[in-house]
């Protein structure tokens, strides 16, 4: 399987990514620091350019999007991840089960900062966060 699947008009995100295509960027969650020590954040630093000390928007090949300073300063930074793809239909965000690891949030709790991301081409969420967006 590749990094994306369409099942029921839902844009999924591969659990496993282990490479990038043309123009994907693997968007993962990280600390405001960019301190990228652990998790999907360490992967996305040492396979795909996750640049240490940034820690939100484009990098590398990545997306970091800070999950670790509360659910409102989360919320922002999904509306500031949301306009980054509205701005670059050229590329396609990966997104994983951010905030569902190290941060300690459950998909019920994260997946609604993402409901606008649902309208866009370009933005594949993980499949536990549209179980949540489905129901």
């Amino acid at each position: 399987m590749g990094n994306t699947s369409i099942i029921n008009g839902c844009r999924i995100a591969s659990d496993r990514i282990a490479t990038l295509g043309a123009n994907e960027i693997f968007v993962f969650g990280s600390n405001i620091q960019g301190a990228h020590g652990g998790g999907a954040a360490r992967y996305a630093h040492q396979q795909f350019g996750a640049e240490w000390g940034v820690g939100e928007g484009l990098t590398g090949r990545t997306y970091a999007l800070p999950t670790m300073e509360g659910e409102a300063s989360m919320k922002k930074a999904v509306e500031h991840f949301i306009s980054c793809a509205k701005a670059h239909s050229e590329l396609t965000f990966l997104v994983t089960a951010v905030g569902c690891g190290i941060a300690g949030y459950t998909p019920d709790e994260v997946a609604p900062f993402f409901r606008e991301a649902t309208a866009l081409a370009n933005v594949y969420l993980p499949g536990v966060f549209w179980k949540v967006l489905k129901k």
